[in-house]
């Protein structure tokens, strides 16, 4: 691989002037522009700079190469989020990128926008990507959305490669990329999954917190180094209410929506009539501006909401899950 200065090379999520005029002097002034938002700057590298790793990040990039010692070929199940980007780039240093394949599962929960991103970003890998079509819509269990949605979509994905694609690539192994910090979390039922089909797991494995992840793919000059956790669209419907792909597409079309007005992250969770917007709370004030607004309403309108609202509590991630865990019983 081809490697670059690091202090000029990496791009991680980029800043952009406010619409209202020239970017403030203070950086940390400036509003963060989304990977998403629409004249977002291009990947200033088109390869992964691997000779940047020092210290801790490429003590963890040795272990997780142990943990691949005696794979000849892998398959690394690949979102294009910082983990399964990490987990790729470190699989392709460790075994090339000819003996390493992307297993893209895609499904309606799987935003546009986050298909196209992670073909990007596996090309600056250097990783080749196989879509791997998933079909957990179809199953009751995946539909009830309750607690165990997660393991059902996980289930099926891992299902699909053992069927269809380990034999085809002549894959010794799977991976995905749960790290350290993940092992400790009660709402993650896809780990089960995980386990059942034998799926590695070489950054919680080698001890990568989620810091010490987005370090290593900073190291490395992976554009989403910084990128927001982005949970799939079925996230945004509360547990209990049937996961369809209609309301998948409405919350897929009007996040869309959401990063055309240039904001750097957003939910967009579904209460049928109602299109619930969550922003990070330090871009809530945009959100009240006339066109902006405007723009927003009529988007949630177009996409089906009757109603479309902001929410002042801003972004939570995973909230659905954690008010069923707030409710679960204890002990």
């Amino acid at each position: 691989m081809t490697t670059t200065d690091r202090r000029t090379s990496h791009l991680t999520l980029a800043t952009t002037p406010s619409p209202a005029g020239p970017a403030p002097a203070d950086d940390s002034a400036a509003q963060p522009a989304s990977l998403f938002a629409p004249g977002r700057p291009s990947f200033e590298v088109t390869e992964m700079t691997t000779a940047a790793l020092a210290g801790e990040e490429l003590a963890l990039a040795d272990e997780v190469s142990a943990q691949l010692k005696g794979v000849g070929r892998l398959g690394v199940a690949y979102s294009g989020g910082v983990d399964s980007a990490t987990l790729l780039a470190l699989a392709v240093r460790a075994l090339g990128a000819e003996n390493v394949v992307a297993l893209l599962g895609v499904s309606p929960s799987l935003a546009r926008r986050e298909r196209r991103l992670a073909h990007q970003v596996a090309a600056v890998i250097g990783a080749h990507v196989v879509e791997v079509f998933t079909h957990e819509g179809e199953n009751p269990e995946y539909q009830k959305n309750d607690a165990s949605r997660c393991f059902h979509c996980k289930d099926e994905l891992f299902t699909r490669i053992d069927d269809d694609i380990v034999g085809e690539h002549q894959l010794d192994a799977v991976a995905y990329g749960e790290n350290a910090d993940d092992v400790t979390r009660h709402d993650r039922p896809g780990a089960g999954a995980a386990t059942r089909h034998q799926v590695l797991r070489p950054l919680s494995t080698a001890g990568a917190t989620k810091q010490q992840v987005r370090d290593i793919a900073r190291a490395l000059s992976l554009p989403v180094a910084d990128k927001p956790a982005a949970p799939c669209l079925a996230s945004r419907v509360p547990f209990g209410q049937a996961v369809t792909p209609e309301k998948l597409r409405q919350i897929d079309d009007l996040e869309d929506a959401v990063y055309e007005q240039g904001f750097s992250d957003c939910r967009v969770r579904h209460h049928g009539e109602v299109g619930r917007i969550e922003l990070p709370t330090g871009e809530l004030a945009r959100a009240m501006e006339p066109q902006i607004r405007a723009a927003l309403v009529a988007a949630g309108k177009e996409t089906g909401f009757s109603h479309v609202t902001i929410d002042l509590d801003g972004i939570r991630s995973g909230l659905f899950s954690l008010q069923i865990l707030n409710t679960a019983p204890r002990g």
